[in-house]
C-alpha cells in the first residue's frame, strides 16, 4: 500500500437502482412516481427570472421554509430544507448522532442509513424485523445513542402504526428519533409531524421525490423543534451555505402551493396500488399490505431474481435486492395503469411458461 492510501475513508457504498434510458421502457425500480409535477411547478419553471442564476441563492431557502412551514401548520424555526431527504438525512446523522452508544434502526430498512453510519464512524446496531417484516417497538426501548427508522419501511412498504411510533419517541426522552417519512402521504395513517407538539426529540424528514413528483430536482426537510433545527442549521452553515438552488426553491414553493394536484396525484397511486395488488395476489404472489407507492411482492413457484432478469430482458425494470430474509422479493414501484397492466401481463406469461 502507498502511504498516502492508508490516510483515505474507504467505505461501502450506497447501492441505488439502476437509471437505464431506454426507448418504451417501464420503470417501476426506484419508486419515482409516474406522473409529472404540477401545473404550477411547470408555470414557475416557465416563468423562472434567469438572470437571477448569476446570483446566490437564499442560503436561509426562506420562500420554501416558509411555504412548508405554512402547509403543515409549524414556525418557520420548525423547518430545515435540504438537497433532497438524503442530504438531510446526512446531516441529521452528522449532528445527532454522537455519543459512543450505538444509534438503533432495523435490520430490513433503508440501505443508506448503515453507509452514513460508517462514514461518520457512528456505532450502530439492527434490531431485526418479526416474521412479517414488522417493527418491534420493544426493541427500542434499550439504551441507545438515537433512533431512525422509515415508516412507512423500505422496502417493506409496512406501516408502523402511530401509537408505536409515539411509545418509541416517549421511552427515549434523552436522545434524538427520527422518524424518516418519504412515502407517508401513500399511507392510510397520520403522519408524526402530529406529535411535534408533544416531543422536543422527534425529528421528522419528508421529501419532495416521491408524492410530488420532483426526485429530479432534489429538495427534502426536517421537521422538528426549534433547537433542532437550529443545531442543523449550524452544521450546514459549517459544511455549505448555499445548498438550494433558485430553481429547487421556486419550484418547491410552487409545489408545495399545488395542493388539489398533489392531492389528485396521491389518490390515483392509491388506487392503482389497490387494483395491482389483487391482481398480483390473485397470480400467487405474496405481498404485505403496502403504505406506499411500491409493493413488496414473493412468488413461491418462482424465484425473485428469476423474474427480475426476465422482466428486463423485456425492457420492465423493478428492483431486486440479494440481501438474507428478502432475497425472494421484488420491490414494484406503481406505475400508471397502463404501466401496471404490461407488468402483470408479463409476470403471469412468465409464471405460465415456468409451469410448462
Amino acid at each position: 500500500m502507498k502511504g498516502w492510501e492508508q490516510n483515505i475513508r474507504r467505505v461501502i457504498p450506497y447501492t441505488p437502482g439502476e437509471q437505464p434510458d431506454c426507448p418504451n421502457m417501464i420503470k417501476l425500480n426506484t419508486n419515482e412516481n409516474p406522473y409529472p409535477p404540477g401545473p404550477g411547478v411547470v408555470r414557475a419553471l416557465e416563468t423562472l427570472d434567469t438572470d437571477r442564476l448569476r446570483l446566490y441563492p437564499d442560503p436561509a431557502a426562506s420562500c420554501l421554509v416558509r411555504a412548508l412551514a405554512r402547509r403543515y401548520g409549524l414556525g418557520e424555526d420548525q423547518v430545515f430544507v435540504g438537497v433532497g431527504s438524503d442530504d438531510v438525512l446526512a446531516m441529521c446523522f452528522l449532528t445527532f448522532f454522537n455519543s459512543n452508544r450505538p444509534i438503533l434502526f432495523p435490520d430490513i430498512s433503508y440501505s443508506f442509513y448503515p453507509v452514513w453510519a460508517e462514514l461518520f464512524g457512528v456505532p450502530y446496531e439492527t434490531p431485526a424485523l418479526d416474521e412479517n417484516f414488522c417493527i418491534r417497538k420493544e426493541d427500542y426501548f434499550r439504551e441507545n445513542g438515537g433512533i431512525i427508522f422509515p415508516n412507512p419501511n423500505a422496502p417493506t412498504s409496512l406501516l408502523l402504526e402511530s401509537g408505536d411510533v409515539e411509545e418509541i419517541v416517549a421511552r427515549n426522552p434523552d436522545v434524538i428519533v427520527i422518524v424518516d417519512e418519504a412515502y407517508i402521504d401513500f399511507a392510510e395513517g397520520p403522519s408524526a409531524l402530529e406529535l411535534l407538539e408533544k416531543f422536543d426529540n422527534l425529528l421528522v424528514v419528508q421529501t419532495f421525490s416521491k408524492s410530488r413528483s420532483m426526485c429530479g430536482m432534489r429538495i427534502g426537510y426536517a421537521a422538528g423543534s426549534p433547537e433542532l433545527i437550529r443545531c442543523l442549521n449550524d452544521v450546514k452553515y459549517s459544511f455549505n451555505s448555499y445548498t438550494m438552488s433558485l430553481p429547487a426553491l421556486e419550484l418547491g414553493v410552487a409545489s408545495v402551493e399545488d395542493e388539489a394536484y398533489f392531492q389528485g396525484t396521491i389518490e390515483k397511486i392509491k388506487a392503482t396500488r389497490k387494483r395491482s395488488l389483487r391482481a398480483l395476489r390473485e397470480l400467487g404472489f405474496f405481498c404485505p399490505e403496502p403504505s406506499a407507492n411500491f409493493i413488496f411482492a414473493s412468488h413461491p413457484d418462482c424465484p425473485a431474481k428469476e423474474l427480475f432478469e426476465e422482466l428486463k430482458k423485456e425492457q420492465i425494470y423493478v428492483r431486486y435486492f440479494p440481501k438474507p430474509r428478502i432475497d425472494n422479493y421484488l420491490r414494484i414501484t406503481i406505475g400508471t395503469d397502463a404501466q401496471m397492466d404490461a407488468l402483470l401481463e408479463a409476470l403471469g406469461r412468465l409464471l405460465s411458461q415456468r409451469k410448462q
